[in-house]
């Protein structure tokens, strides 16, 4: 497997904190796509890549629906995506991804935690050296298909040369720069592929090694982070447990 798919895979559950947690995460996922496309799966494609993320995630077929009954109310609030990043306990690198109605209200408990754990909150872009910024797509393997011919017409819609197969749910999962999104998107459901289902993402280019009693705080910030409403993932260059 590679790198990308490795890290994801060891931090997911430490990124996305508890069932229901996720659930809010993706019902805001959802407002935004609704608003954006309209509540009909099929003729908006964000929100069948929302879907499918959130069948993936084992989000109730009922609470997707409420959800996208929800967004088309007409007290639904206009959501933003804010990314905001620093430094925590131990020199690790922390972004933190948001979506918020109330940026003054986001970015003071955004700093709390930061200022409660010894951390320094940075400027928008000061940690993108430390990152790569992908879009990630995990969809349905078809059965035989050549994957040498697959990665090779996909780069032509901006697919990286890292994919990852997990054989147990018989999935792929392929890497993009956050531009191509649409391109690959578009060219996956023409090809057929059942449950696309499309995130961003950040990748650590390095990792940082910590001792058990220094993970301990870093991941209890995490968490602390993770209490809140607004925030949907938080990511850190610390590198996976053994």
């Amino acid at each position: 497997m590679g790198r990308a798919f490795e890290y994801r895979k060891a931090t997911k559950l430490k990124r996305w904190g508890h069932m229901a947690k996720t659930f809010t995460r993706l019902g805001k996922q959802i407002a935004i796509a609704v608003k954006a496309g309209g509540p009909e799966p099929e003729n908006n494609p964000a929100l069948r890549s929302v879907v499918a993320v959130c069948k993936r995630e084992n989000m109730p077929k009922d609470n997707i629906e409420r959800a996208i009954k929800n967004a088309m109310g007409k007290d639904q609030s206009d959501y933003k995506s804010v990314t905001y990043e620093g430094y925590g306990p131990h020199g690790v690198a922390v972004f933190v991804d948001t979506l918020t109605d109330n940026t003054t209200r986001t970015v003071a408990d955004v700093r709390s935690v930061f200022n409660k754990f010894s951390g320094n909150m940075g400027t928008t872009g000061s940690l993108s050296f430390l990152f790569d910024h992908k879009c990630v797509f995990t969809f349905k393997q078809k059965p035989g298909m050549d994957m040498d011919d697959f990665v090779l017409e996909m780069i032509d819609y901006g697919m990286d040369e890292e994919y990852d197969i997990d054989e147990e749910e018989g999935t792929i999962t392929i890497y993009g720069e956050p531009t191509s999104y649409n391109e690959i998107q578009k060219k996956l459901e023409a090809d057929g592929f059942e449950d696309v289902g499309g995130e961003f993402t950040y990748i650590p280019n390095d990792t940082k090694e910590v001792t058990p009693e220094q993970r301990e705080t870093i991941e209890k910030m995490v968490a602390k982070l993770e209490e809140f409403d607004d925030v949907q993932t938080v990511y850190t260059n610390l590198a996976p447990e053994a």
